[in-house]
């Protein structure tokens, strides 16, 4: 059956995200293939062979171009569903400003005489601490057990403050942003097989930002 249009306005999950999706996937095999390079030489090796060669460049590459090439894919995602990207705007405003108005009343109510050593965000930078704070609990949630992460994000957004789609969004990035920082790690290591051990530590967090990026509750 042919879509319509209005059909295309939107779309489901996997789809709107179907390049980072897509680039996540790459990824998860890219890490494989860089460990494999370090750990292959290794076990070849016969067992009295000293000083064995292998190459840390894959893992070393990895680290450098894994943050860009998901980044040009959540804009081409964004490119082919323009549609779905203006009513997500639209929509985020709207949570945005109940998330400044809530924090902008618990400012008049904080005790004025009250000082920090540091200055408090303001209620703008507090909306959008709150969202990125909601993500990684979802985030962090969802490894142990998505059906409670689920009901999480249906509990945020029934507030207003929040829709379900943006905390998974949110969720997305806070899983992507640990996989690249094992990645960073990685490229940064001496050691062969802490460069392996690291780039593998990211996998795990590539695929849960794939199951959040796929993930539609409605």
């Amino acid at each position: 059956m042919t879509a319509t249009p209005a059909r295309l306005d939107l779309p489901a999950r996997r789809r709107r995200h179907a390049r980072l999706i897509a680039a996540l996937t790459s990824t998860v095999g890219a890490c494989a293939s860089a460990a494999q390079a370090l750990y292959q030489p290794v076990a070849d090796a016969s067992p009295g062979q000293e000083g064995v060669v292998v190459d840390s460049l894959p893992v070393v590459y990895l680290g450098h171009t894994a943050a860009p090439l998901l980044e040009a894919a959540r804009a081409e995602d964004d490119a082919r569903w323009s549609a779905a990207v203006a009513r997500e705007r639209e929509q985020a405003q709207r949570t945005s400003a109940a998330r400044v108005a809530l924090a902008r009343a618990q400012e008049i109510v904080e005790e004025p005489e009250l000082s920090w050593p540091v200055p408090l965000p303001n209620a703008q930078q507090s909306a959008a601490i709150d969202l990125a704070g909601a993500g990684d609990q979802v985030a962090e949630l969802w490894r142990a057990d998505p059906e409670q992460a689920a009901a999480l994000v249906r509990e945020l957004a029934a507030g207003g403050e929040f829709n379900a789609a943006e905390v998974l969004d949110a969720a997305v990035e806070a899983a992507i942003g640990t996989a690249l920082l094992a990645l960073a790690d990685a490229g940064m290591a001496s050691d062969p097989s802490m460069k392996a051990e690291q780039c593998l530590e990211a996998v795990p967090y590539l695929v849960l930002a794939v199951a959040l990026a796929s993930a539609d509750l409605d």
